[in-house]
């Protein structure tokens, strides 16, 4: 994988820098949203790297189809959807020492619209996650005050619309085996080891 300079924390300047590109480039689509994407390579395949001018929105597997994601972020959020490789290389970036074992914690604005109801309370807990840590789906359900919905916290895993990012790798079943993941078990299975790794 081709290894990208190490950037400063993602800090208000980046921010403000990318919300006016976005901007600008909203102006010139009658004024609308707009949600930037690219593609990068990586370790556990290529991804779809999608933000607005909130921050991150959608990461995506090649597995998901980058077509129909793309799509769906047109039908969620906006049809202004432009390739913009320059702004979203703060995020390449990050994924990139992150795989590199540079980083443990991303330092990156995040845009959870696509992340609602209870499945959203879910994504959000997953933050709460240490890098090198794990918990169960049952164990998020009892600390979410639901203990009964097991199968509802599967669920926002498996919905997490900002996968690795927002880890759901880093929950397992109460017999810790790996349960599903969005990107494949291989993928979820190599996450785990280089958090293991890097403990």
């Amino acid at each position: 994988m081709k290894k990208l300079s190490t950037l400063p924390p993602f800090d208000e300047e980046h921010r403000r820098r990318m919300r006016q590109l976005l901007d600008d480039h909203a102006a010139a689509c009658s004024g609308s949203a707009l949600v930037g994407y690219t593609v990068i390579d990586s370790p556990i395949g290529r991804l779809l790297l999608a933000a607005t001018e909130l921050g991150l929105v959608r990461v995506a597997f090649e597995s998901e189809g980058i077509d129909a994601v793309l799509a769906e972020l047109a039908a969620q959020i906006t049809p202004q959807v432009v390739e913009a490789p320059e702004q979203l290389q703060p995020f390449a970036a990050q994924i990139d020492e992150y795989f590199a074992g540079q980083r443990r914690d991303f330092d990156l604005p995040l845009d959870w619209r696509l992340a609602t109801g209870f499945r959203g309370q879910v994504q959000r807990h997953l933050m709460t996650i240490p890098f090198g840590s794990t918990q169960s789906y049952s164990e998020i359900a009892t600390a979410l005050g639901r203990p009964n919905a097991v199968r509802a916290v599967g669920s926002g895993c498996a919905q997490n619309p900002i996968p690795f990012i927002v880890p759901c790798h880093r929950v397992l079943r109460a017999d810790g085996s790996l349960g599903g993941y969005r990107g494949g078990l291989e993928a979820k299975e190599l996450l785990l080891e280089l958090e293991a790794a890097e403990r």
